[in-house]
């Protein structure tokens, strides 16, 4: 099952994958297939499509960049109940992925939820991973900004009239970014609902199954505790989501890893300044996970 129809220029996935309990992973890569292996992670109600820059740019530095969707979104599979959205699903999601390409030594890239997803990964064996990049991402976040990314996933439910009121519902939640001309990359996003409205892409019962609790923060925190593979945390200059004090207190546990500030991009950060973002990620990989 999916959000609906998909709206003529969608990008059709390269690849499909089997992932946890047979839910079908759709994903794209870039670069050679024999080359270190780059998993790239979206954040919750986000895209493969929010990595295709970076990707890209990853693929002609010499790695094998793959971003897939995770369960519940865009043109992967949706899970038949709520409980099939919990943080250990998408950790199998991912190490079924890994699997598939044929990788033992990955390199987990993830922002927000994807970063939750990497972690936790590493923290409970799942993924042996030569490196990690969390994007945005922390145990430790701050609840307002975690408040606004509810409400801005929480709108209209029954969808949006037209793809202006998609834009602006967007533009509203990131004023930072300019608000583009051309709605056509809007297809990515949304889907034709059976009510002739336009939906978000992903599936609404997963926000039941992914509910960030204490018991979810207690956990990663105790998986950054176990970290010592080489990690990088990439924070957004402007985030309300990520604060100077939760990546430092991520620091702290994990005194080991490097971190970058990146200036006027707020949570979102690869799509925000990609340009910053792929050359501080792979000034790092190069050091400590180059390129076969």
């Amino acid at each position: 099952m999916s959000a609906g129809e998909r709206l003529p220029g969608t990008p059709v996935p390269m690849h499909r994958w089997d992932g946890h309990g047979g839910v079908s992973i759709a994903g794209d890569t870039w670069g050679d297939p024999d080359a270190q292996l780059v998993m790239l992670l979206h954040g919750g109600g986000q895209t493969r499509h929010a990595w295709k820059g970076a990707g890209e740019t990853l693929g002609k530095s010499g790695y094998h960049a793959v971003a897939f969707d995770a369960r519940g979104h865009g043109d992967s599979d949706w899970a038949a109940t709520s409980e099939e959205y919990a943080p250990d699903c998408m950790v199998e999601d991912l190490a079924c992925v890994a699997k598939a390409l044929g990788s033992d030594r990955p390199i987990l890239v993830g922002a927000s939820m994807g970063g939750g997803t990497s972690l936790l990964s590493i923290g409970l064996d799942k993924v042996d991973a030569a490196a990690l990049v969390l994007v945005d991402m922390a145990p430790r976040i701050e609840p307002e900004g975690s408040r606004k990314i509810q409400e801005f996933m929480n709108q209209k439910p029954d969808g949006f009239d037209t793809l202006e009121e998609v834009a602006e519902a967007i533009a509203n939640y990131q004023p930072h970014r300019k608000r583009p001309r051309n709605l056509d990359g809007l297809a990515k996003n949304v889907r034709l609902g059976a009510n002739g409205k336009y939906v978000w892409h992903w599936d609404p019962k997963r926000r039941a199954g992914q509910r960030i609790n204490g018991d979810y923060r207690d956990r990663l925190s105790a998986a950054a505790d176990t970290l010592s593979l080489p990690t990088l945390l990439v924070r957004g200059g402007l985030s309300d989501v990520l604060s100077e004090a939760g990546a430092q207190s991520f620091l702290q546990q994990a005194p080991h890893a490097e971190y970058v500030n990146v200036k006027n991009a707020a949570h979102m950060v690869a799509g925000d300044r990609n340009d910053i973002f792929a050359d501080s990620v792979i000034e790092f990989l190069k050091r400590v996970a180059p390129p076969r």
